[in-house]
């Protein structure tokens, strides 16, 4: 573990892009696998190579707003602007956790999706609503999570978290079994 924060210390931006990069794409390809009930790639080989790069872009737009979310947060209750009880503890993770993914959160996604058209030459915002909603039922309560642990752990249990709901979204997606093709004798 001290390798990794080591790492992690040294190198910011770096280890949030590769911590995305290879968990954010794990993530699809489990969704993926699991709708199709078996190991399977979302897309062709050179496609998931420029999804890792996209999510490694993530990653560190993920880096920057999560800084930037706490001076925000920090800021507001400086200036009386929130309760002092979201100044510390669980009501700093859950205002930081909030900030995030209202703020910056449906952007971030938008943005993920013009990727993923980019890359896969696709067009269209189909099932944003569903992933926006993701940021009240998943993305909140894990990212307060996320904001209880020290900050040199944010970014790779953020990336978890990634991994954590293609999984889940997975299992929501998946295909109902196709009726056996009926033959008459």
């Amino acid at each position: 573990m001290e390798i990794y924060l080591t790492w992690v210390k040294s190198n910011p931006l770096l280890s949030a892009a590769v911590q995305f990069a290879i968990l954010g794409t794990l993530g699809e390809i489990v969704s993926f696998s699991v709708q199709r009930k078996r190991l399977a790639l979302p897309c062709t080989w050179p496609q998931l190579l420029a999804k890792m790069a996209a999510w490694a872009l993530l990653g560190v737009i993920i880096k920057y707003a999560f800084t930037g979310m706490k001076g925000f947060a920090a800021a507001l209750v400086e200036h009386g602007l929130l309760p002092a009880f979201f100044a510390a503890g669980f009501g700093r993770a859950f205002a930081v956790s909030v900030f995030t993914n209202l703020l910056f959160g449906p952007q971030m996604m938008a943005f993920h999706r013009l990727e993923d058209n980019l890359i896969l030459g696709q067009r269209g915002f189909a099932g944003i609503t569903t992933a926006w909603k993701t940021l009240l039922w998943f993305w909140i309560p894990a990212h307060t999570l996320t904001f209880l642990l020290p900050a040199d752990y944010q970014i790779g249990l953020a990336a978890l978290w990634s991994l954590a709901l293609g999984l889940i979204m997975g299992f929501t997606k998946r295909r109902p079994p196709q009726p056996a093709a009926h033959t008459e004798a």
